[in-house]
């Protein structure tokens, strides 16, 4: 039975670190991922070594299994709360003065500035009048916040979310970073 939580242990804290570190790669961590790499394999080496010698007890085998399983769950829910990287929202709301359920639509970039958020605003045409879009560039840290004050201060927008690979330049490098922190402290 210890020999059976040895491998489930080693194998959940292995295949954790390769999730994690995959999710590095795929940021274009340079430097980190291949650093990360070293310590996982170290600890892949044993946990491999250490199945493979008792192979012929099912418990082991399941205790493997299990840990990979378990592994990759305590990888996502790590990268989860490092929430490394950036994410970019694009909300689309519907304006119209005439439409008092509209017109806190308006007010929605400058309430997200208050907020500590940059914010790019265009102007569109949708199928049944004219739309503000906006452009919100955050740490992936503040996704889950930045999404329920929208939805708070804006429950009929359309929201939609994407990881940037790549940024370069503009205010929002440090200052968006800057503001997030001082006023989400």
């Amino acid at each position: 039975m210890k020999l059976a939580a040895t491998i489930f242990v080693l194998n959940a804290l292995y295949i954790s670190i390769n999730t994690f570190r995959t999710m590095l790669v795929v940021k274009g961590h340079r430097y980190l991922a291949p650093i990360v790499a070293v310590v996982e394999e170290l600890i892949y080496v044993m946990a491999l070594a250490i199945a493979l010698q008792h192979i012929d007890s099912k418990l082991n085998i399941a205790a493997y299994a299990i840990g990979f399983g378990v592994g990759i769950y305590i990888g996502i829910i790590i990268e989860d709360r490092i929430a490394l990287g950036y994410v970019n929202f694009q909300v689309t709301v519907q304006i119209d003065p005439t439409n008092p359920l509209h017109a806190h639509n308006e007010e929605l970039p400058e309430n997200l500035r208050e907020k500590g958020y940059g914010v790019t605003v265009s102007h569109a045409d949708g199928r049944s009048g004219p739309r503000l879009v906006l452009s919100i560039l955050a740490p992936r840290k503040a996704e889950r916040r930045l999404m329920e004050q929208i939805k708070e201060l804006s429950p009929d927008a359309f929201i939609m979310v994407q990881e940037p690979i790549e940024l370069s330049g503009g205010f929002w490098s440090k200052e968006v970073d800057k503001r997030y922190h001082k006023v989400n402290k």
